[in-house]
């Protein structure tokens, strides 16, 4: 289940520009042959510079490297009992320049929502290709969120809309074409471009050009002010 889209450079399309060099991250799971097959399948944009596999040596993993990434199983052995959604808590601190990305099995609501609760901004599972886990760490890094597609309506069934989100004016849908509100869905439902290519049998090149022009249509600037302006309008 793709999670992510490809990174280009340009904040314009709503997208992270790329970063000067590979992105750090930290590899938090308690599963050595998992945490080997990470590492094996990122790409030459992330770089992993330390590992944990318990509540406590992922804090200290995460205070000692500072990186602006940590991929975080949220299921750990340690601590308290609080998993994953722990070492967040317990890093709640650094939260302004490390982000947290769950990579999990679970796909469970209860999980999706106690991590994200705690401060995560994205959550992927492990079924997940390592380019698209790349794209959605070097997206996690330049303050994005990002989700596997059927996770995403867990965070906004539990989050709801933000206070002040109006209902939807006619002429603000209207500014979209048909295909460009196809396009708008998926692409807020955490779809990757190459995922809504699939969907909508055309080509990245072609979603690119409507997620831009959507994002110029409704004066947003990313995926995630899309996400949340198609969820204040009911439109997921």
């Amino acid at each position: 289940m793709a999670a992510s889209s490809r990174t280009s450079t340009g904040t314009g399309t709503g997208q992270v520009p790329a970063p000067s060099g590979p992105v750090d991250v930290v590899l938090v799971d308690d599963h050595l042959m998992f945490r080997t097959g990470v590492r094996a399948s990122l790409d030459g944009r992330v770089r992993a510079v330390d590992e944990a596999d318990t509540v406590e040596t992922a804090i200290a993993a995460v205070r000692t490297r500072r990186p602006p990434v940590v991929l975080l199983d949220v299921h750990l052995p340690g601590g308290d009992g609080g998993g994953g959604a722990e070492v967040i808590a317990k890093c709640v601190d650094l939260l302004a320049t490390t982000r947290f990305l769950a990579l999990s099995v679970s796909d469970a609501a209860e999980d999706v929502v106690a991590v994200i609760r705690a401060g995560a901004r994205g959550y992927v599972t492990k079924a997940i290709s390592g380019a698209d886990l790349s794209d959605a760490v070097v997206r996690v890094a330049g303050g994005d969120a990002v989700f596997s597609p059927r996770l995403a309506g867990f965070v906004l069934d539990a989050f709801g809309t933000a206070a002040g989100d109006v209902a939807i004016a006619d002429d603000e849908l209207d500014r979209l074409s048909a295909r460009e509100r196809e396009v708008m869905r998926l692409i807020a439902r955490g779809y990757s471009y190459r995922e809504v290519a699939s969907e909508l049998f055309i080509s990245i090149k072609t979603v690119e050009t409507h997620v831009s022009a959507v994002l110029r249509k409704l004066q947003l600037s990313s995926r995630h002010e899309l996400t949340r302006w198609a969820a204040a309008r009911r439109l997921l």
